[in-house]
């Protein structure tokens, strides 16, 4: 099945912290309960991506959000924030469609790359970030934006040894 995505609209940051929220439930299956608890991200951060034409949402026929992607800039780089498909949407490409549509705003803003932090070890995560064309980064290559997002994730409770960031170059 095609999903369309299109920049979200100010009227669907709800929709987007429900997505948000709703995507962490699978986490709590296997013993990850910090990030399935953690809050979403905040109005006013989403509201700041959605002026700035950095929040695609992917939506169903009817128009409704069921997945979304916040960018960030990063050292240069499109930095792609939180991803993030409705679970009774999952494993039909829709993540990796938003992902495509942020290479492409990317490569025709100039950007060199997408980057991003996540888990190493959970499927759906690193793994899955990888067969969409991502690369894990060596300490050696990290950006000091990068390093600074991982330490802000480790005081944030998450566990160091298996966070990574990645790059995903824009051709």
């Amino acid at each position: 099945m095609e999903h369309r995505s299109r920049t979200a609209r100010v009227d669907e940051l709800a929709d987007v912290q429900r997505i948000e929220v709703a995507s962490g439930a699978p986490f709590r299956e296997i013993g990850m309960h910090l990030v399935a608890d953690m809050p979403p991200l905040p109005r006013d951060a989403l509201a700041a991506g959605q002026r700035a034409g950095r929040l695609w949402v992917a939506v169903d026929p009817a128009d409704r959000p069921i997945g979304f992607v916040l960018v960030d800039l990063v050292d240069g780089a499109a930095h792609v924030q939180q991803l993030s498909v409705d679970p009774a949407y999952a494993r039909r490409g829709i993540g990796r469609g938003l992902l495509d549509e942020v290479a492409r705003w990317a490569a025709g803003q100039g950007l060199p790359a997408l980057t991003l932090t996540t888990f190493r070890s959970v499927p759906w995560n690193g793994p899955y970030y990888a067969r969409c064309g991502f690369r894990e980064l060596s300490a050696a290559e990290l950006t000091p934006g990068l390093v600074e997002l991982l330490a802000a994730e480790a005081a944030l409770g998450l566990d160091p040894t298996d966070r990574v960031a990645m790059r995903r170059s824009v051709h």
